[in-house]
């Protein structure tokens, strides 16, 4: 494995244990020593590219101001911004309609944001194979987001699961692809013809094997399924990088990024594929 490694998702406001109590380190200002904690646990694991998907507490901006410090090139889209009633709130700020939108990435692009963090779809619930905790935006939505936010010069994350969310995604110009679980064939066919990265995070869910409290034979065949579509979308030419959501419980900062590096080459990627996937993405994803 390469020294210099990449985390191309992560979020320095968790701790890898527990989001309730590492937020609320935050709440009354942001925590700097448990930010420094973060950032010197990524530097000693060989991290040195972290793009952060945001929160509403100011820690990832703080994180940037000092990772040049610990070696640590830091990207932020200072929050992310989701619809209200939808997925999203532990991250970022709602928007209500196009207009609130519009100043949500107004707001962002003030606070300094390298680039926009979008929210399309629910998160995984492991209550069933394939179920999400909310139903995903329409495509005429995700379009419009897309397009609002290539307009004022930024990049796009966007967090999306589902085939069918994430063919929009990938259809709108979404520069990359977070999560990107339950994609069909047509859904990878489409993301390989696009210019879009995906970044699979498969070490978030990993963890979740053997956890209390969660059906193990759901998140294993979630894993599973996500390592064979990372090789049928290797195969077919698509740019998968390196991003563990690092700091998210169980992946462990440094500790995470690695794990996600061990996945990604049991699915069949080389380091040379993940290096030019993660190093594209980093040359797209900063300040215009």
């Amino acid at each position: 494995m390469n020294t210099y490694l990449y985390e191309c998702h992560g979020h320095t406001l968790m701790d890898g244990a527990d989001f309730r109590t590492a937020r609320d380190h935050h709440k009354n200002g942001v925590d700097v020593p448990a930010v420094r904690a973060a950032l010197d646990a990524l530097r000693q694991s060989g991290v040195a590219y972290f793009r952060d998907g945001g929160d509403n507490l100011g820690v990832s901006l703080c994180a940037r101001a000092l990772a040049g410090a610990y070696g640590i090139t830091y990207r932020t889209p200072a929050f992310a911004i989701h619809k209200a009633g939808h997925y999203g709130g532990i991250v970022g700020k709602a928007w209500r309609d196009l207009a609130e939108y519009r100043a949500r990435v107004a707001e962002a692009k003030a606070a300094g944001c390298d680039f926009i963090k979008l929210m399309f779809s629910g998160i995984i619930t492991l209550n069933g194979y394939g179920e999400l905790s909310c139903p995903g935006l329409n495509a005429e939505e995700i379009a419009a987001l897309v397009e609002i936010a290539h307009g004022e010069g930024f990049a796009v994350m966007a967090h999306v699961n589902g085939a069918e969310t994430v063919r929009a995604a990938v259809e709108a110009g979404t520069d990359s692809i977070e999560h990107g679980y339950f994609m069909d064939d047509a859904c990878l066919e489409a993301l390989a013809a696009s210019d879009a990265i995906w970044v699979p995070t498969v070490a978030a869910m990993d963890a979740f094997i053997g956890r209390a409290g969660f059906d193990e034979s759901t998140a294993r065949r979630t894993v599973e399924a996500q390592l064979a579509a990372i090789r049928r979308a290797a195969a077919m030419g698509v740019r998968i990088a390196a991003g563990s959501d690092s700091g998210a419980v169980g992946v462990e900062h440094g500790a995470g990024t690695r794990t996600e590096y061990r996945l990604l080459h049991a699915a069949g990627l080389t380091d040379a594929q993940i290096e030019n996937a993660s190093r594209a993405l980093a040359e797209r994803f900063q300040r215009r």
